[in-house]
């Protein structure tokens, strides 16, 4: 089976599996789908796949992870700045890894729309915030969390960016950390110079664009980050999330054996996907 697109679920550093996932996958498997659609950390995974630098940032995030930081600086606060740091090492891993090379790379490969949540014009993005995520916590209490959507019931719209249409490495970094934007652990999104949160908070996984193409019958697989909780189904759409509990914190910054252990699932379960694909 071929994919006309292929969705990217967020969950923090649960998306090392599917770092893993696309690498196995993609080396016993062809994989050119006509776009990818991305939403939080599943867009930072679905970039460094598609700019051919996976192992690399991997190795990166690695060799910080075993230093065992804690995601916590309060000397932060004398700076009026965040003590949850975990925002400000992101940017920096991402300013680092994805320059002008990655970029053209990334224009090179199908394209991935990164959906953000964009706020009204008369919302701050502190407000929308603390609405949003505290909704967010409600519907996951209600529900089994295997579709949020909570930040479309506060005014939150959806808004994708293409990595074909992004002008600058610096633009990228941005559209990534917008992505992610869970304040306290991560700030608010700015693109463009505008304000943006999570894309997660209106749509994870990401299904509007899917189901776009779906009812033209187009094929699409969707990558979750849950084990256990599957994401809605739909006809012409094939889901596949972690074989095990993928046990790491979200946003942890010094959790090593966490985050390879997801990737290390990822691969085992990208591998065996790609043989069932091929009958082998």
């Amino acid at each position: 089976m071929t994919f006309d697109a292929v969705g990217l679920a967020g969950g923090g550093n649960r998306c090392y599996w599917q770092s893993g996932f696309l690498k196995a996958f993609s080396e016993h498997h062809t994989l050119s789908p006509r776009f990818y659609v991305s939403v939080s950390a599943g867009a930072y995974h679905g970039a460094m796949f598609l700019a051919g630098v996976g192992d690399r940032v991997r190795a990166s995030a690695f060799a910080f992870a075993e230093k065992g930081h804690s995601g916590v600086d309060w000397r932060a606060l004398r700076r009026r700045q965040s003590p949850l740091v975990v925002g400000s090492l992101f940017r920096q891993l991402l300013a680092s890894e994805f320059g002008e090379e990655e970029l053209m790379a990334l224009k090179a490969a199908p394209p991935m729309l990164i959906q953000l949540s964009g706020l009204p014009d008369w919302m701050p993005g502190s407000l929308g915030a603390l609405g949003s995520i505290g909704a967010y916590q409600i519907e996951k209490l209600m529900t089994d969390g295997s579709h949020s959507k909570a930040g479309a019931r506060m005014g939150l719209r959806p808004v994708w960016l293409s990595t074909h249409h992004l002008d600058y490495p610096g633009e990228l970094v941005d559209a990534l950390m917008a992505t992610s934007s869970v304040p306290p652990f991560m700030p608010v999104g700015r693109v463009r110079g505008r304000a943006y949160l999570d894309g997660g908070l209106v749509d994870n996984p990401p299904l509007i664009k899917l189901r776009e193409v779906e009812e033209k019958g187009w094929k699409t697989l969707l990558l979750s980050t849950r084990y256990g909780r599957s994401p809605p189904t739909a006809a012409n759409r094939t889901v596949v999330g972690p074989s095990e509990d993928i046990p790491v914190s979200k946003f942890a910054v010094g959790d090593a054996a966490g985050i390879r252990h997801a990737y290390e699932v990822g691969l085992r379960d990208g591998l065996a996907f790609a043989r069932q694909q091929t009958g082998s």
